[in-house]
């Protein structure tokens, strides 16, 4: 049996109404190391409180049930003295057996927000992305007890280590984070302030980075791409050529691949991008995308083979490039960039989707059509590339501009008589 602390000026119900009543609560006795009793005088029954510590220098409170001052303990929300020194431990180790355990921590909210992202079918890198940024002190913090200061102070913190666009990624991460914890436990959890103030997007953080490539040189990246691996040429032409993104295109299975003499296509998987809780659902959908003859061709004769709902794009071993292809092509594409004389800081795999955005734009393809062939909103296109079109249109406006009229274009008058 756990041995019961005393203490003479709250474990007797005349002990307690001796005290004056007031909104500080009454220290009572240590339980446990970093777990505290506390007791508050209301002019009603009193209440208790437990106070135990995150291991990181800071303290979390919570009151759990009402004190036995005028009516009978009944083991749940009455509690006695010694009952309370119980059910307090139990909440500060997190072992309660009600619904009132102990309190979520910014920790266990983003190990929560993983499960529920594999549940429904998303990258749970949005909820461990987060963890390798924030400090041991925030992860070890309950959810109720974040500030909009203490917040904002490790946000800004990041700014000397990675972009503001960035930093405004990984705090949205978070946020979708903490407030999923929020809904799972609204009667604690009411500080939603907190993150919404602390973890506000950065001004001016969304300046458009896309890199446009010339046509010139999206073709010197497939043919660079090609010599080094053919099986990552294939990935990088289907991409250049139809614009996706790498996490659609690596889902491609074989049956997907329409091959027609000269209107051939693919039935691209959606992105799951702005799915909300239908994302599984969402990336399952097909759109068809006109391809080349020249791609579909040796799409064609790398598939021969393999069975309909094989991957239609695979590594030079056979294997699936993953659900994070990134972490298995970046350095190659390094390489290639820099093989092509440009910077590999600063030029992508996604150049290739920018490009081939803002190529159709310029050959005035409506934006409606664009957007539905890039798995995109129109919003979005208006957005990320209005500023790129203007630079990259010169040409297709020059013509349009007002010259002064050449000698030659002058009209002739003839004189009378002459």
């Amino acid at each position: 049996m756990a041995r019961k602390v005393r203490n003479s000026t709250l474990e007797s119900r005349s002990a307690r109404l001796k005290l004056t009543v007031r909104r500080k609560p009454y220290t009572g006795p240590s339980l446990a190391r970093g777990v505290m009793l506390l007791y508050r005088r209301n002019r009603t029954d009193g209440r208790w409180i437990v106070k135990a510590s995150d291991g990181h220098g800071q303290y979390w409170t919570k009151v759990f049930s009402d004190a036995d001052d005028f009516e009978e303990s009944d083991g749940r929300t009455v509690l006695t003295f010694f009952a309370a020194q119980d059910q307090a431990k139990k909440l500060a180790r997190g072992t309660a057996d009600t619904p009132e355990s102990a309190p979520i921590t910014v920790a266990g909210a983003l190990d929560d927000y993983a499960a529920d992202l594999a549940a429904r079918g998303a990258d749970v890198y949005n909820a461990r992305w987060p963890q390798a940024h924030l400090t041991g002190a925030l992860l070890a913090r309950p959810v109720q007890l974040l500030t909009a200061k203490e917040l904002k102070r490790w946000r800004d913190g990041l700014l000397a280590k990675i972009a503001p666009a960035t930093i405004n990624r990984l705090c949205n991460a978070l946020c979708a984070a903490l407030e999923l914890a929020r809904q799972h436990d609204p009667r604690r959890i009411q500080n939603r302030d907190a993150w919404e103030t602390g973890l506000a997007g950065l001004p001016d953080a969304q300046r458009a980075r896309n890199v446009i490539l010339p046509a010139a040189q999206v073709h010197a990246f497939v043919a660079a791409a090609h010599a080094r691996d053919h099986a990552l040429g294939l990935l990088v032409e289907t991409l250049a050529v139809t614009g996706a993104r790498p996490s659609q295109v690596v889902r491609l299975r074989v049956e997907d691949l329409h091959h027609h003499p000269s209107k051939p296509k693919l039935m691209m998987p959606k992105s799951g991008k702005g799915g909300g809780r239908n994302r599984s659902q969402k990336r399952l959908e097909r759109y068809s995308v006109p391809i080349t003859p020249a791609l579909a061709n040796k799409l064609k004769r790398a598939v021969v083979g393999r069975a309909p709902d094989a991957l239609l794009l695979v590594r030079a071993d056979g294997s699936s490039w993953g659900d994070d292809p990134s972490n298995r092509y970046r350095s190659d594409i390094r390489a290639i960039v820099t093989s092509i004389g440009e910077d590999a800081d600063r030029v992508t795999l996604y150049a290739l989707r920018h490009s081939n955005i803002v190529g159709m734009l310029l050959r005035n393809i409506p934006i409606r059509v664009i957007a539905s062939l890039h798995n995109t909103s129109i919003s979005q296109i208006e957005r990320n590339y209005s500023t790129l079109i203007t630079e990259h249109s010169d040409e297709v406006s020059r013509v349009a501009l007002l010259h002064e009229p050449s000698p030659a274009d002058a009209t002739v008058v003839p004189i009378s008589g002459r």
